[in-house]
C-alpha cells in the first residue's frame, strides 16, 4: 500500500473515530489501579502503541545494520502473511495516533465539525507532501535511520504517558528539531566532497 492509501486510511479513522467521540472520551475513565497509579484504556493504547513502535523500529534498525542478520527474533513470521501483516500493523499506528490526538482534539474543542475539517486538512497537506517527502528520503538514505531514531523516541514517550509520566512535547520537538538540523549539516557535508570528488 502507497502513501496515498496509507493515508485514505488513516483519514477514515479518523473520522471513524471522530464519529463516536462520545465513547472515545470515556476511554480515559479509569479502568483499574496498579500501585496508586489508575489506569485507563487510553493509556493500555498508548503503551501498547509504544512498546509496537519501539519493537518495529528495533527490527528496522536491526536490519539495517546488520545486512545479513540470519534467523532471529524478529524473522518469525511467514512470508506468506506478508501483506496482513503489514496492514495490520498500520491499523494499529493509525489506531494508537488517531485515538491520542482525538482525545487532545477534544480538550481544544467540543466542535466536532471543526475536528473534521482539521482532520481533512491535516491528511490532504500530509497527501500532497508525501511524493516530494519519499523523492527526498531516497535521496538521503541516512534519513531513514533518523526517523526510525524517532520512532525509537516517540514509542519511548508514549509508554512514559500510558504510566502517568508527562513528558512535554517541548523537549520531544526540539530533540527532533536538533536532530534534524545535524543531519541537515551532515547531508550538506556529504554534497561537498562529493563536489570536490567531481571537480
Amino acid at each position: 500500500m502507497g502513501p496515498p492509501g496509507r493515508l485514505g486510511l488513516a483519514l477514515i479513522l479518523r473520522l471513524g473515530l471522530l464519529g463516536s467521540i462520545a465513547y472515545i472520551v470515556t476511554l480515559t475513565a479509569p479502568l483499574f489501579t496498579v500501585f496508586g497509579h489508575d489506569f485507563s484504556w487510553r493509556d493500555l493504547i498508548l503503551i501498547a502503541g509504544g512498546l509496537f513502535l519501539v519493537w518495529k523500529a528495533t527490527k528496522e534498525i536491526h536490519h539495517r545494520v546488520d545486512q545479513d542478520p540470519g534467523p532471529d527474533v524478529f524473522d518469525r513470521q511467514s512470508a506468506s502473511l506478508g501483506f496482513a501483516t503489514a496492514m495490520g500493523q498500520i491499523i494499529v499506528l493509525d489506531l494508537v495516533f488517531s485515538i491520542d490526538s482525538i482525545i487532545t482534539a477534544v480538550g481544544m474543542t467540543t466542535h466536532v465539525p471543526i475536528m473534521v475539517i482539521a482532520v481533512v486538512v491535516a491528511v490532504l497537506a500530509m497527501l500532497f507532501a508525501a511524493t516530494p517527502l519519499a523523492n527526498f528520503i531516497n535521496a538521503n538514505p541516512t534519513i531513514v535511520m533518523l526517523a526510525l531514531g524517532f520512532l525509537l523516541m516517540i514509542g519511548t514517550t508514549l509508554i512514559a504517558e500510558g504510566f502517568g509520566f508527562h513528558v512535554p512535547k517541548g523537549y520531544v520537538y526540539a530533540a527532533m528539531a536538533f536532530s534534524a538540523l545535524v543531519e541537515g549539516l551532515n547531508m550538506l557535508e556529504r554534497r561537498r566532497r562529493q563536489s570536490r570528488r567531481r571537480a
